[in-house]
C-alpha cells in the first residue's frame, strides 16, 4: 500500500454539487482515504443551520473547512454567474495558505489530492502550482460534459456562434450512442454568454489540469458519452444515504416516512422540484389544483421560497387533504419506498440518477440548464417516463397534470423498463461491476 490519500474537496456551492461530492468523499473514507471538505462560510452556515436538530456529530470522518466566497451576506446568492465570478477573484488568493495550514496539522499525511467541482478550476491551477494531483468531478451527465467539451467543435462546424447560441434549429447528435439533440436545449444556454465564455475556458483548464474526470453515472446510462475520453470514470449512481445533515441546506422532514408507510404500494405521486427551480405563482396554484382533481395520494415538496416572492401561496380552492406537504425530505429514502408510484421532477442530474435507482418512473418538468438534456434521456433513450405538454406561453394546465398521471401510471411498459433500467445501472456498485472498479483505479492513483 503506498500513502494513504488526503483529499481536498471543493465544491461549487449549491446542493446539486455538494451532495454528490459529499456522498464521494463518504466513499472515500470507507477506502480508507483522508477527506478535508471545503465549504464557503455562507454554505457551512446554512447546513449547519439546517443540522442543528438533527445528530450532526458523525460527519463519517469528514474533516470540514471554509472560506469566504467574497460576497456580502446580504447579496443574492441565486445569481450563479455572480457567486461564480465572486469566489474566482477572492479564493485563489486564500486557498494556499489553507492547504498550508491543514498540511502543518498532520505533516505526515499532507493533501494529496484536490478533487473540484465543474466551476471551480481555479483550485486545480492552485493545486498544479503546489505539485498536488487533481481530478474534477462533473455534477451533471456525462453528456453534459460532453456537450461542454465539444462546444469549440461546435462552433467550428457553424452550429453554435461564439456566444453558444445555436445557429439555426436542427437536431445534432454529439458522438455515436448518444441521442439526438436540439443545441437550444444545451447545459449553458439558461445562463447567457458570459457563462457560456466561463464555461469554455473551465473545459480547457480542466482538459490541462484534472487527470480524472469522475461522473455520477454509470456504462449503462450513458455508453456513447462515458467512452469519449479514456480519462472519464463513471463511479454512479452514488447511493450513500442521506444521513449527514450538513450536505442540505433544509431539515429534513422525516414524517414522511411514516405517512408513506401507511400508503398502498406503488400509490403515491412525488412531486419534487429540488434545490434551485423557481415556479411561477399561477403555475404553483395550478400544480396545487391538479393534485387535488387526481384520485391518488401524493407527497410535494415545497421547498421555502419555492415560488419567489409569493411564498408558497396555495390557492384559496385547494384542500390537499389527499397528501402531504413537507419542506424537504430524504429524497433517496423516499424513491426507494414502495408506496410511490412516480416521480413529478424538475429532472436536475441527482434527482434523475436518485429515481433510476429507486426504478420509479418520471413525469418530466425541466426548468433550465441539464434539465432538458436530461429529460430526452428519461423519455427518448431510456423511455422510463413522459414529458407534460406546455401551452404557447410555457403553462401547464392542471387537465394536461392530470391526463400525463393517468397515462403513466396506466402505462405497464414504463414500469417494467424502469425496473430493467435499476437493475442494469445498481450492477454497476456490485463489487465486479465497473463503477466500483473505477473507484478502485482513482483511489489506487491516488494513494502512488
Amino acid at each position: 500500500m503506498g500513502i494513504i490519500p488526503h483529499f481536498l474537496a471543493i465544491p461549487f456551492p449549491v446542493l446539486g454539487h455538494i451532495n454528490p461530492l459529499t456522498q464521494f468523499s463518504n466513499l472515500l473514507t470507507k477506502h480508507g482515504c483522508k477527506v478535508t471538505f471545503l465549504h464557503t462560510e455562507f454554505s457551512h452556515k446554512r447546513a449547519q443551520i439546517s443540522a442543528k436538530d438533527g445528530d450532526s456529530k458523525d460527519h463519517n470522518n469528514i474533516n470540514y473547512v471554509t472560506l469566504p466566497d467574497g460576497l456580502d451576506h446580504e447579496d443574492d446568492r441565486s445569481d450563479l454567474v455572480k457567486v461564480l465570478l465572486s469566489m474566482k477573484s477572492k479564493m485563489p488568493s486564500l486557498l494556499p495558505k489553507l492547504i498550508e495550514d491543514i498540511n502543518a496539522l498532520d505533516p505526515e499525511n499532507k493533501i494529496s489530492c484536490i478533487l473540484a467541482t465543474f466551476n471551480m478550476s481555479w483550485a486545480l491551477q492552485i493545486g498544479h502550482q503546489m505539485g498536488i494531483k487533481c481530478a474534477v468531478m462533473f455534477p451533471f451527465s456525462a453528456t453534459g460534459l460532453v456537450s461542454a467539451l465539444f462546444s469549440p467543435k461546435l462552433i467550428h462546424d457553424g452550429i453554435l456562434d461564439s456566444d453558444g447560441n445555436p445557429t439555426k434549429s436542427q437536431e445534432i447528435q454529439l458522438a455515436p450512442n448518444i441521442p439526438m439533440m436540439n443545441p437550444k436545449d444545451f447545459l449553458w444556454r439558461s445562463l447567457g454568454k458570459d457563462f457560456f465564455k466561463f464555461m469554455m475556458q473551465e473545459m480547457k483548464d480542466i482538459e490541462l489540469l484534472a487527470e480524472w474526470w469522475l461522473c455520477n453515472t454509470a456504462y449503462d446510462l450513458e455508453p456513447g458519452a462515458v467512452s469519449i475520453s479514456p480519462r472519464l470514470l463513471p463511479i454512479g449512481p452514488l447511493m450513500e444515504p442521506d444521513n449527514n445533515k450538513s450536505s442540505s441546506f433544509w431539515k429534513e422532514d422525516t414524517t414522511c416516512l411514516e405517512w408513506l408507510d401507511q400508503q398502498q404500494p406503488q400509490s403515491v405521486v412525488y412531486v419534487s422540484f429540488g434545490s434551485l427551480a423557481v415556479m411561477e405563482s399561477n403555475q404553483f396554484k395550478e400544480l396545487a389544483l391538479a393534485l387535488d382533481l387526481i384520485d391518488k395520494p401524493f407527497l410535494w415538496v415545497v421547498r421555502p421560497g419555492n415560488n419567489g416572492e409569493k411564498n408558497n401561496e396555495f390557492p384559496d380552492e385547494f384542500h390537499g387533504n389527499k397528501g402531504k406537504i413537507v419542506s424537504w425530505v430524504p429524497q433517496k429514502k423516499i424513491l426507494n419506498h414502495p408506496s410511490i408510484s412516480c416521480f413529478v421532477s424538475h429532472c436536475g442530474w441527482n434527482s434523475t440518477i436518485e429515481g433510476i435507482s429507486g426504478g420509479v418512473p418520471f413525469l418530466c418538468w425541466p426548468f433550465f440548464v441539464d434539465q432538458v438534456m436530461n429529460t430526452t434521456y428519461i423519455c427518448d433513450a431510456w423511455k422510463v417516463g413522459m414529458e407534460f405538454d406546455r401551452d404557447e406561453n410555457g403553462f401547464i394546465s392542471k387537465e394536461e397534470i392530470m391526463k400525463r398521471v393517468d397515462q403513466l401510471l396506466g402505462d405497464e411498459g414504463i414500469r417494467e423498463r424502469s425496473l430493467k433500467l435499476k437493475e442494469a445501472t445498481m450492477k454497476n456498485l456490485s463489487e465486479d461491476g465497473q463503477s466500483s472498479k473505477n473507484i478502485e483505479k482513482f483511489v489506487n492513483w491516488s494513494s502512488k
